[in-house]
């Protein structure tokens, strides 16, 4: 009697497993036809962001570094230094090249002011060059004259003619020296102006020792987060090398999906999508087709496919298709570049 019981009671359960199980498929077959009809959908999908590189602006030696993998960083903290003492010694010598290109101004500002002093005492003396010429032009001409009225010698007219020669040079000589001096003062002016573009070298490597100086102190561009780190202490950098990438709190993050070609072309920009994510699975996410691209993805790849080259079989396409999350930032702040997501875009 207890068998029949039992055997009885086992038919039973099984026949609402059987009915459960039929129900689930039912309800399963209805979702995944309603989500169809309603819905175009893919699961080529991944949440992205921008990964900004932390770059060395200079080489050498890493002197520290302080932060770990994953970790979160404001603005302007301190990341890794850069042993600075062969930056310093050339920030040493470009200041004292700097206090001697500025040694020199009082050096050309005394000879300038010596050579002004120079061409006045020459202009002194051309002065009175001048006035001895006048006065032996006037004598000249006077002996001329008694000389036609044959009132004087000849030697004598001569003697008066060789001291006008003789003063007349003296002049030329003089005034030639004046020449000569406001020159050599062009040049110190010239000079002068040279040292002032020497200097503003000198500044300007000084400030880019000092700046390198600086960049040997690696901060952190922005609020985010820190990837992994890929540099340890006593490491040689180079300029430019990568130390580690950085994810901006900032920066809004986006949906990239690929879909076939087949699906887009009712696809518009605005067009409301809903996304699920794996590291999610209870909860949703939301937002709008921004932009498609005008291109498959497999154009972008290193090596596009060429159909005219041999036997040729078609393959469905996908065009990547950029999708802007609309939720609030506390929402999708929990979500990492990199994670796989399936995407739903409402057929209008």
């Amino acid at each position: 009697m207890n068998k029949n019981k039992t055997d009885k009671s086992i038919v039973m359960l099984t026949q609402w497993l059987g009915i459960a199980l039929l129900a689930g498929i039912f309800i399963w077959g209805a979702v995944y036809l309603v989500k169809a009809y309603r819905y175009e959908q893919t699961n080529d999908a991944q949440i992205d962001a921008y990964l900004s590189p932390i770059n060395a602006k200079v080489g050498g030696y890493i002197h520290a570094v302080y932060y770990k993998d994953n970790q979160k960083v404001s603005k302007g903290d301190t990341l890794a230094v850069i042993e600075a003492d062969e930056y310093r010694l050339k920030r040493d010598a470009a200041a004292a090249e700097l206090l001697s290109a500025k040694a020199k101004i009082p050096i050309l500002d005394a000879g300038e002011q010596t050579q002004r002093k120079s061409i006045a005492v020459i202009e002194a003396q051309l002065a009175g060059a001048m006035a001895k010429l006048n006065q032996q032009q006037k004598e000249y001409e006077r002996y001329k004259n008694l000389l036609a009225d044959e009132s004087t010698t000849q030697q004598k007219f001569d003697n008066i003619s060789a001291s006008l020669s003789i003063i007349q040079s003296d002049y030329n000589q003089t005034k030639a020296s004046l020449q000569v001096a406001a020159s050599k003062l062009n040049d110190f002016k010239v000079q002068h102006k040279a040292l002032q573009a020497e200097i503003q070298i000198k500044e300007a490597l000084l400030k880019r020792q000092e700046l390198d100086i600086r960049y040997t102190v690696i901060t952190a561009p922005f609020d985010g987060q820190i990837g992994k780190k890929n540099i340890q202490t006593g490491q040689l950098l180079q300029a430019g090398q990568t130390l580690a990438f950085m994810v901006s709190t900032a920066e809004e993050k986006w949906v990239m999906a690929n879909f076939k070609e087949t699906q887009i072309g009712s696809f518009r920009t605005g067009q409301k999508v809903f996304i699920e994510v794996d590291a999610f699975p209870a909860e949703q996410f939301n937002g709008v087709i921004e932009s498609l691209s005008p291109a498959t993805g497999s154009r972008y790849s290193l090596l596009p496919p060429d159909n005219a080259t041999g036997n040729f079989v078609k393959i469905i396409q996908r065009i990547p298709v950029r999708i802007k999350l609309t939720d609030t930032p506390e929402k999708t702040a929990r979500l990492s570049a990199g994670m796989n997501a399936n995407v739903y875009v409402i057929k209008n």
